[in-house]
């Protein structure tokens, strides 16, 4: 498929939705820079394996986050990336990024926002005994997992799911919705309309 725009992807851990990404035949969209904020992290390796650049921007080499995020904000920027996909990327950015990349900051999260935004969303809600959890995808802005919702994805939690199992599923969905998000807004087909999102 053709490339429409190039994007760039945070993520800081095992990179399983980066990989969705890469391996989406209809994305519309050149990967084009990988970075995480640990030098650990497997995403770096998927994104080796299949020639994409990647840059290492360390949290602990910080005094603040408007500096980190300053950082990552200058590493995409001169990547060519005309949006930002964050994929398990576990760290919160300041305002300055997200103000230059107004509503082309996308982001997934393992619940069914607004509930349970944050760290451990699988976790919370298991504690919380909930029948139904699921995927959200969203535009972000300055707050955590608040932005404007773009699609959502249903879960069951089951009787005798724990941790591992039920954040198994989730996952199932978010590495089949995710790539398609992605492509609809290459694409153009995703409008904000304040707190709406209309996909076209």
């Amino acid at each position: 498929m053709e490339v429409i725009i190039n994007i760039a992807v945070l993520a800081s851990g095992s990179g399983t939705n980066l990989q969705a990404l890469i391996d989406a035949s209809d994305l519309g969209a050149d990967i084009c820079l990988v970075v995480s904020d640990r030098p650990g992290a497997a995403a770096l390796r998927r994104a080796e394996a299949v020639g994409i650049e990647s840059r290492v921007v360390p949290w602990a080499d910080f005094d603040s986050r408007a500096e980190f995020t300053k950082t990552i904000l200058g590493e995409i920027e001169s990547s060519g990336a005309q949006a930002v996909v964050l994929a398990g990327f576990m760290r919160v950015l300041s305002g300055e990024l997200i103000g230059v990349f107004r509503n082309r900051v996308l982001n997934i999260h393992p619940s069914l926002l607004p509930a349970f935004p944050g760290a451990n969303a699988v976790q919370q809600a298991l504690d919380q005994g909930v029948k139904v959890t699921g995927v959200t995808v969203h535009f972000v802005d300055e707050e955590v997992d608040h932005g404007p919702i773009i699609a959502q994805r249903a879960v069951p939690v089951l009787p005798d799911d724990d941790l591992a199992s039920l954040h198994a599923r989730i996952q199932v969905e978010e590495h089949d919705l995710y790539p398609r998000v992605v492509g609809a807004f290459a694409r153009g087909e995703l409008n904000v309309e304040g707190r709406k999102v209309r996909w076209d």
